[in-house]
């Protein structure tokens, strides 16, 4: 389960709908316990993909490498990643399969025509081959 503050949600989405039509991108930083996943981070991050930036997304070992030891510091982990799909549903394709790593919750939220509609998260499943749906919680 990941669990995130409206506050949270309103920052994804307002940043999937400022950088529309492109794909924005970012990380979920926070703590796990029993079983969950608090976000207590929300950090956007520079799509790096400049020949599709608006269907894929990359983001730079510098970056990764800096949130990782921000996040460290603050005694928080990296949760997973968040990203936009414009204008096709919020559900993982076949590149974001081939590129997910074990372990991370992977947040996708669809922007239709600039405007956020929807919102899933995933994870990878031990053998790699598909995702599951995690339920997400936004809690005050």
């Amino acid at each position: 389960m990941l669990q995130l503050t409206p506050e949270q949600r309103d920052a994804m989405t307002a940043h999937g709908e400022r950088i529309y039509p492109h794909e924005c991108c970012g990380f979920l930083i926070g703590t796990r316990q029993d079983g969950r996943k608090r976000v207590e981070e929300v950090r956007s991050a520079g799509n790096a993909r400049d020949d599709s930036p608006q269907n894929r997304y990359l983001i730079t070992p510098e970056e990764m490498l800096h949130a990782e030891r921000d996040a460290r510091r603050a005694g928080r982990e990296i949760l997973g990643f968040y990203h936009s799909h414009p204008d096709v549903p919020a559900r993982p394709s076949q590149y974001d399969l081939d590129h997910a790593w074990p372990v991370y919750s992977f947040l996708i939220m669809s922007v239709n025509k600039g405007q956020a509609t929807e919102m899933h998260s995933w994870v990878l499943v031990e053998d790699g081959s598909r995702f599951e749906e995690e339920p997400i919680v936004v809690e005050e």
